[in-house]
């Protein structure tokens, strides 16, 4: 797609969004949802933010594992039913997740990041789908290892609202160092495709 293409693909956009009456800060993203996966693939660190029974955030970092291959979309944390993510998981569902992308060599420049809204359901140590994620990286396996070796533990399936939203991800290092090209960042979402949402009943 070219420039003006995508330019004005964005502006219909947003006049379609301001005649319904949003604020709309993101813009479809000039990327497809796999390249998303794709790089919430490359890591396994991200921060979930659950709601406690008095309605106040709380926010953890954790580690997590993506679907097997062929699965539905959707993100797996290990836990223990005794921990406050997991109490507040079992009274709300809701939840929200960001995966931030640092800037290993450029530290003072914000990092990339990915984030969405979404529900979050507690499972048993024993499911082979989540057991089979687990497998995918020496840092899962030993997590799950280490979780395990402390006492009961669970799995929390954490799955992503349809739309999810990034900052600078696809963005090369000039475009945040030069003050020109930062419109190019951009805060853009993507769909997650129909046939890869788990439909909650």
């Amino acid at each position: 797609m070219g420039e003006s293409q995508t330019e004005d693909k964005k502006s219909k956009h947003l006049t379609k969004r301001k005649e319904e009456g949003i604020i709309e800060t993101s813009l479809p993203a000039p990327f497809p949802f796999d390249y998303i996966e794709k790089q919430l693939r490359k890591k396994n660190f991200g921060i979930l933010t659950t709601v406690t029974p008095e309605g106040r955030p709380h926010s953890v970092g954790v580690v997590y594992a993506v679907e097997p291959p062929g699965q539905p979309f959707c993100l797996y944390l290990i836990t223990r039913p005794v921990l406050k993510k997991a109490r507040n998981i079992r009274d709300n569902p809701n939840v929200s997740f960001v995966v931030p992308f640092p800037h290993y060599l450029f530290r003072s420049i914000p990092p990339r990041c990915i984030q969405f809204q979404g529900n979050a359901e507690l499972l048993p140590i024993d499911d082979p789908v989540v057991v089979k994620a687990f497998q995918n990286s020496i840092v899962l396996k030993r997590s799950m290892e280490h979780s395990l070796r402390l006492g009961e533990s669970i799995f929390i399936r954490i799955i992503p609202d349809k739309k999810i939203f990034c900052f600078g991800i696809g963005a090369n290092i000039l475009q945040f160092l030069i003050p020109s090209q930062n419109k190019n960042l951009g805060n853009f979402y993507v769909i997650v495709p129909e046939n890869r949402r788990i439909v909650k009943g």
